[in-house]
C-alpha cells in the first residue's frame, strides 16, 4: 500500500507491538504528530526532550521491551542526546526519531538544522539518515530488531520534513538479516565445558552479576546455577535484584560503595566467575590490583567487552540465559560437592559481621539510610524503585531489599541527574499495578521539575522521594574527604518550598521532620493516588560509607570518617 513517511512511522511502531511513545513536537516531525493525532496513538507529551528520552528508557527498564521516543530538530534533538546517552552507557533499547531540515537544507545552516547524526555516532549502537522515501520502511524495521537484539542500546533515525511528507509503497518487512550484524546467542559447549572444570575446581569462587542478567532476563537460570553450586555471589549497581534480598549466598554490592564482604570476596577469591558486567571503574578500582588472585570466567553477549579492561582466562560469547542454561545442565548431569565451599562462605560471612552496613540508629535527626529501609518495609517487592544520582542513589543500591529483577531503574554508566523522575513516570505508565517511587536528592529533583505536568496530565501517580540535606551530597562528600572541606557551589540551602510547588502543579506535597510523619506522609501519598513529593529532612552532613576512593583497591575501604562537619 501506499502511505506518506508519517504514516509509514506508525505503522511500524503497530507492527513492532509499540504500545505508547514519548516525545514533544516541533517544526521538523509535525508531520509525524498529524499523523499521531489521526491514528490516535498513545503519545506521552513530556515538558522537555531529555524527559521524553528518560521516560522511553524507564518504559523499557521495566518491561523489557523497546522504548520510543520523538523529538524534532535542533535544540529539540541536542536535548534529547543525554537520554540517548544515558540508555546507550546502560545498553538500554531505545528507537528515538528526530526530524530534520528538508534534505535541499541540510548543510545550509537552515533554520533548526543541526548534524544529529554525527551528534548521536558516539552514544548510539546504530545511527541513520533516512534520504528517501524508499529507504524508509527498510530503516524503521533494522533499527527495532539492532535496538533490541544481541547487547541492546539506542537506535536513532534522523527524518527529513520532505521524507515525512513523501508518498511511496510501504512493504514492511517480516524479518531482517544484516549481513555485518549477528550476534551469537549459543555460548561454545568447549569453552563452557572448560569453565564448569574451573568452578568445580576453584576453592574461593565469586559470582560477579552484572546488569547483562537483568537486559536477559536470566534472574531464574542464575538462582538455579546458584542452588546448585551455593557460590556466594557479588551484584553491581545494575544488577540489584536479580538474586534476591534474601539470599544468604548474596553478599550485596560490590565496587566503590560496595559492602565489605563483597569487596574483600572479590580481592580474596581465586575463581571470578562473571555474568554480564561491564567491569566499570567504579567496581575495578586499580586495575592492576583487582581479583589479582583470580582466574576469571566472562560470559557476555558482547565480544567486545570480553577482555576489554582485564585478562579473561575462560571467555564465553552467547546469551547469558542460554549459557547458563547449559551450565545448570552439566551440573545437574555431573553434579557438584557445594561442602567444599563451605569455609569460604562461613569466612565471607564472618567478613559481613565485622563490618556490616550500618548507621546510627538512634539520631534525632532522619538518617537517610532509615528512610531507604523503611520504604523497603512499608512497600517491599510491590514498588518499583527509580532514583536519580547522587548519595541518594548508592543508599538506595546499599539498603532497599530488592527482590526481583527490572525492580531498580537507575542511571549507572552515564550517572544523570535528573534521569530518576520521567524514568519512574515511564516505568509507571508500563506498570500501572505497581507503585513507584523515585528516590531523589533535592538538587537532582530540580533538573527535570517541569515532568511535574506531566504526570498530573496523564495521571501518573508517582512518588517522588527527596532526601534533602541541602547539600550536592555526594559532591559535598568528596569535598570532604579529599578537599579539606572546601565546599565549592555545593551548599543548596536556598531551596524551593517542595510542598507548594507540587501544590502548584495539581499534586500533594508533604514536609517530614521526623520518623512517624515519614510513614504518615508515606501511605497518605499513596492512597491519594496523585503525584506526590515528600520533601524529607535528613542529616545534611551523613556520608555513603564504605567508600573506595577513585583510584583505590577494593580491599582498601574508607569504612567511617569522623569529625566530617
Amino acid at each position: 500500500m501506499e502511505l506518506n513517511g508519517s504514516q509509514m512511522i506508525l505503522e511500524a511502531l503497530k507492527a513492532e507491538g509499540v504500545k505508547v511513545a514519548f516525545g514533544y513536537p516541533g517544526g521538523a516531525i509535525m508531520n509525524v504528530y498529524d499523523e499521531i493525532y489521526k491514528y490516535n496513538f498513545k503519545h506521552i507529551l513530556t515538558r522537555h526532550e531529555q524527559a521524553a528520552v528518560h521516560a522511553a528508557d524507564g518504559y523499557a527498564r521495566a518491561t523489557g521491551e523497546v522504548g520510543v521516543a520523538l523529538v524534532t530538530s535542533g535544540p529539540g534533538f541536542t536535548n534529547a542526546v543525554t537520554g540517548i546517552a544515558t540508555a546507550f552507557t546502560d545498553s538500554i533499547p531505545l528507537v528515538v526519531i528526530s526530524g530534520q531540515v528538508p534534505t535541499s537544507l541540510i548543510g545550509t545552516d537552515a533554520f533548526q538544522e543541526i548534524d544529529a547524526v554525527g551528534i548521536s555516532r558516539p552514544c548510539t549502537k546504530h545511527n541513520y539518515l533516512v534520504k528517501s522515501i524508499e529507504e524508509l520502511p527498510r530503516v524503521l524495521k533494522e533499527a527495532f530488531y539492532i535496538a533490541r537484539s544481541g547487547r541492546s542500546g539506542p537506535v536513532h533515525i534522523d527524518i527529513p520534513k520532505d521524507v515525512t511528507a513523501a508518498v511511496g509503497e510501504f512493504n514492511y518487512p517480516d524479518d531482517i538479516t544484516l549481513e555485518t550484524y549477528k550476534p551469537t546467542y549459543k555460548g561454545s559447549p568447549r569453552q563452557i565445558k572448560r569453565a564448569i572444570e574451573a568452578i568445580k575446581e576453584a576453592k574461593k569462587p565469586i559470582l560477579y552479576l552484572g546488569g547483562g542478567l537483568v537486559l536477559s532476563n536470566s534472574a531464574n537460570e542464575l538462582r538455579e546455577f546458584m542452588e546448585l553450586t551455593e557460590i556466594p555471589a557479588v551484584e553491581t549497581l545494575m544488577a540489584r535484584g536479580v538474586v534476591g534480598a534474601d539470599n544468604p549466598l548474596l553478599l550485596g554490592m560490590v565496587g566503590m560503595h560496595g559492602n565489605y564482604a563483597s569487596n574483600m570476596a572479590m580481592s580474596e577469591a581465586d575463581l571470578m566467575i562473571a555474568f554480564g558486567p561491564r567491569f566499570d571503574d567504579r567496581v575495578t578500582g586499580r586495575l592492576d590490583e583487582f581479583a589479582k588472585h583470580a582466574k576469571i570466567i566472562h560470559v557476555d553477549i558482547d565480544p567486545s567487552s570480553i577482555g576489554k579492561l582485564v585478562h579473561t582466562d575462560y571467555p564465553i560469547v552467547g546469551d547469558l540465559k542460554n549459557v547458563l542454561k547449559e551450565m545448570n545442565a552439566i551440573l545437574k548431569e555431573k553434579g557438584f560437592n557445594k561442602e567444599r565451599l563451605k569455609s569460604w562462605r562461613e569466612l565471607l560471612r564472618r567478613y559481613d559481621e565485622v563490618h556490616p552496613l550500618s548507621y546510627e540508629k538512634d539520631s534525632k535527626v532522619i538518617k537517610p539510610q532509615w528512610v531507604i529501609e523503611r520504604v523497603g518495609e512499608l512497600v517491599g517487592d510491590n514498588a518499583i524503585i527509580s532514583t536519580d544520582v547522587g548519595q541518594h542513589q548508592m543508599w538506595t543500591a546499599q539498603f532497599y531489599p530488592f527482590d526481583r529483577p527490572r525492580q531498580f531503574i537507575t542511571s549507572g554508566g552515564l550517572g544523570t541527574m535528573g534521569f530518576g523522575f520521567p524514568a519512574a513516570i515511564g516505568a509507571k505508565i508500563a506498570k500501572k499495578e505497581n507503585i513507584v517511587i523515585n528516590i531523589s536528592g533535592d538538587g537532582s529533583i530540580l533538573m527535570n521539575i517541569q515532568e511535574l505536568m506531566t504526570a498530573v496530565e496523564y495521571d501518573v501517580p508517582v512518588i517522588n522521594i527527596i532526601l534533602n540535606n541541602n547539600y550536592l551530597g555526594m559532591v559535598r562528600q568528596w569535598q570532604t574527604f579529599f578537599y579539606e572541606k572546601r565546599y565549592a557551589e555545593t551548599d543548596l540551602s536556598m531551596q524551593p518550598n517542595f510542598v507548594k510547588l507540587a501544590e502548584s502543579f495539581g499534586g500533594v506535597g508533604y514536609r517530614v521532620e521526623n520518623q512517624e510523619e515519614f510513614d504518615k506522609a508515606l501511605k497518605d501519598a499513596i492512597e491519594q493516588q496523585k503525584v506526590a513529593m515528600i520533601d524529607v529532612v535528613v542529616d545534611r552532613y551523613e556520608n555513603v560509607l564504605p567508600m573506595v576512593p577513585s583510584g583505590g583497591t577494593l580491599y582498601n575501604m574508607l569504612l567511617e570518617f569522623k569529625d566530617n562537619k
